[in-house]
């Protein structure tokens, strides 16, 4: 990218916050700051989240109590991406059964529905989305209304969720005790489906788009299925032997340690002779393993080695074994941010 930064090439940055951001109730170290300077820069920062259990105004709270740059118009929730999706295929104030938290009720009051908590109510819909105290009394109002024809609408599908203990049973998980029950598989609104990148771009107003996010299979698989440039750092979910194994719909555009990269340039992984090569690291392939050598920062080692992996195994995904070797180099001492292992 020459000599202009990554962020250069944006006018929005469509931020995931869960493990970029912030884990649990801490930041993640550098985040506030890069954020701010992105800021400084007149980049858009929008908070693009499929967690649902909290409101707008709540998020922006916990951002600013961060150092983040944060206002209630700033954030977008796979809440707000649900309402609106229950919102075109209901009658207006129709009642709709949550089973979630404040996060959902508010998003469903904005568009003029009536939240609900019993299928009693005769609900048009039930919508799901993960809440600190969801009980088995909800669970089973919300699969009574689906068995009798509800619309039934998950704020997101993901099967964990990350935190400051570990990564914890996401909605996606939960929702599967109302399909199992009902035989009834939920519409999904946020990451990677369209409908929370539909409500980011029609609140932002973007034009050129980063998204950045933590996770292959929600952030990265969604930028693809919208067709937008994405970044993965590797202070969430996703570790480096996720990265070299990826299939092709979960394969970033740029990678990198943190949000730092945002304010430096990008170096992008070169073809060279048989093998790939990033700064100071070269990937190349001996027989059936995948060879990492050099030295410098981890992150173009990764990039160098994740083109090596992706352009060997095309459509497929590589096979582990076959790539594995890379990560010694790569994880030596504290080489890369992330999680607890290779597959952080």
């Amino acid at each position: 990218m020459d000599s202009q930064t990554l962020i250069d090439a944006y006018d929005t940055l469509l931020l995931d916050l869960d493990g970029v951001v912030y884990l649990g109730r801490g930041a993640v170290p550098g985040a506030p700051e890069a954020l701010r300077r992105a800021e400084e820069r007149g980049v858009r920062l929008a908070y693009v989240t499929n967690n649902a259990s909290r409101t707008p105004a709540a998020i922006a709270g916990h951002l600013s109590e961060l150092g983040a740059p944060a206002t209630p118009g700033d954030v977008v929730t796979s809440a707000q991406a649900a309402a609106r999706l229950v919102a075109e295929r209901v009658a207006p104030g129709s009642a709709v059964l949550v089973v979630g938290g404040m996060g959902l009720r508010a998003a469903l009051r904005a568009h003029g529905l009536r939240p609900v908590s019993t299928a009693l109510e005769e609900p048009a819909a039930v919508v799901q989305g993960i809440a600190p105290d969801l009980s088995y009394g909800l669970l089973s109002e919300g699969a009574l209304a689906v068995r009798r024809g509800a619309l039934f609408v998950a704020a997101n599908a993901d099967s964990t969720m990350p935190t400051g203990r570990g990564e914890l049973p996401g909605n996606g998980a939960m929702t599967r005790v109302i399909a199992a029950a009902t035989g009834v598989e939920p519409i999904v609104a946020g990451k990677p489906e369209p409908p929370l990148h539909r409500e980011s771009m029609i609140r932002t107003g973007a034009t050129r788009p980063l998204v950045v996010g933590d996770r292959l299979d929600t952030d990265i698989e969604g930028a693809r299925n919208a067709g937008v440039d994405s970044l993965l750092v590797l202070t969430g979910v996703a570790g480096p032997l996720d990265l070299l194994t990826a299939g092709p719909r979960q394969r970033p555009t740029y990678l990198a340690a943190d949000l730092s990269a945002l304010h430096r340039p990008y170096t992008a992984p070169e073809r060279d002779g048989g093998g790939w090569t990033c700064a100071g690291w070269a990937a190349r392939w001996a027989g059936e393993r995948l060879r990492l050598e050099g030295g410098g920062e981890p992150s173009d080692g990764l990039r160098a080695a994740c083109a090596a992996a992706w352009e060997a195994a095309g459509d497929d995904r590589a096979d582990e074994d076959a790539v594995k070797d890379v990560l010694a180099p790569l994880l030596r001492g504290d080489a890369l941010s992330g999680g607890p292992g290779p597959r952080g």
